[in-house]
């Protein structure tokens, strides 16, 4: 069996799939990719046993059928450095022997059966489906991931719920000092559903998906859960238990509200952050007319530093810490120019949103206080 195929495509296939592969296998076949070849097509799978992610890439010439695993690291590692060429891959399945010829020489990859890979367990017939633009996945993960926790008691926080309402979508991450709500109302399913979207699981869509991507279908049951584009399909299985309420967290009036320019905030902070204590980051913000005033502070190196921002404040004036580094993510995380700050007072939850709010996706970020010493 031979097939020729792009280089370039075939190794941007290969990468996308290795994100979903463990350092470590208690399978060593699952240190493979499984390579179906057929119709045109080779197909992809990579896994981790828990978690599988299936691609494909066109061939430009193919002649025969075939399906063998081979080795993920030799495959890759030996493709690395090739340019932009056709690559044509032969199959001897007496001597699973796989040799590649490109422009410049030839290599020779030693495969596995496929037969004994394990294969996806799929969500069943009965399964919720929802279709939405990739850009609002996306853009869900890619606030929300960075709240999430590491939690070895409480799994469920380790995770973005994916909340779905008849007439929006949900994105929530929590690990109880900072929390992220991502409403997109673009999203109407006419459905009442949800599910805690691994951490991992995050972190592989992100890398792999583009906003370019039209639309995906999630399918999801109480146990697996598979999301699939245009040239992707992922399965893997779901967090169980109960997410925490997230909206019973969130103050719904904050009396002291600023507005700053983004930037302007996020270079201030990334300055006074150098002399922050190093164990607890806090950064202390005091609000007066017209003006924040950002105070990071080490006592036992005896080193300060201050920082002066203009921004729109006219009520009373009123001081309350964070941690330097949240606040630094979320001005990062946030697109807009300009965002509110609105407080409370210095125990409570401070909330920080863009300016100009979004009726149609609307994101509010959430960080819990810190103590500041008089």
């Amino acid at each position: 069996m031979n097939f020729k195929v792009s280089s370039t495509a075939f190794y941007g296939r290969l990468t996308a799939a290795s994100k979903v592969m463990a350092s470590k296998n208690s399978m060593p076949i699952l240190d493979c990719f499984l390579l179906d070849v057929a119709g045109g097509t080779i197909t992809i799978t990579a896994s981790d046993s828990e978690k599988y992610f299936i691609t494909s890439v066109p061939a430009i010439e193919q002649s025969g059928d075939a399906r063998f695993c081979i080795p993920a690291k030799t495959i890759m590692e030996s493709m690395k450095e090739l340019a932009e060429q056709p690559l044509n891959i032969g199959y001897n399945p007496e001597t699973q022997e796989v040799k590649v010829v490109h422009n410049s020489g030839s290599f020779v990859v030693m495969a596995m059966d496929a037969a004994p890979y394990p294969m996806a367990k799929t969500v069943g017939e009965d399964a919720i489906r929802v279709e939405m633009p990739a850009s609002v996945l996306l853009n869900g993960i890619n606030r929300c991931l960075f709240a999430t926790a590491n939690d070895e008691i409480r799994l469920v926080m380790n995770g973005i719920y994916v909340d779905i309402k008849p007439d929006c979508v949900v994105f929530a991450g929590t690990d109880g000092r900072k929390l992220v709500r991502n409403t997109n109302r673009s999203v109407q399913s006419g459905l009442t559903a949800g599910f805690i979207l691994q951490k991992k699981v995050s972190a592989i869509l992100k890398a792999v998906l583009t906003k370019d991507e039209e639309n995906i279908t999630i399918a999801f049951d109480n146990e697996k859960a598979t999301i699939s584009s245009a040239d992707m399909v992922m399965h893997f299985r779901l967090i169980e238990g109960r997410y925490p309420n997230y909206n019973a967290v969130i103050p719904e009036n904050n009396p002291f509200s600023a507005r700053v320019d983004r930037l302007a905030l996020m270079s201030a902070l990334k300055r006074v952050s150098v002399f922050c204590n190093q164990s607890s980051g806090l950064v202390k913000l005091e609000l007066s007319n017209n003006n924040i005033k950002l105070t990071g502070q080490d006592n036992e190196y005896s080193t300060r530093a201050e920082e002066f921002i203009i921004c729109e404040y006219t009520s009373n004036p009123i001081s309350i810490g964070f941690s330097c580094t949240f606040l630094i993510e979320i001005a990062s995380i946030l697109d807009s120019e300009t965002l509110k700050i609105e407080v409370a007072d210095p125990s409570r939850p401070g909330v920080i949103r863009p300016a100009d709010d979004n009726p149609e996706d609307e994101v509010l970020m959430l960080l819990m206080p810190m103590r500041v010493e008089d």
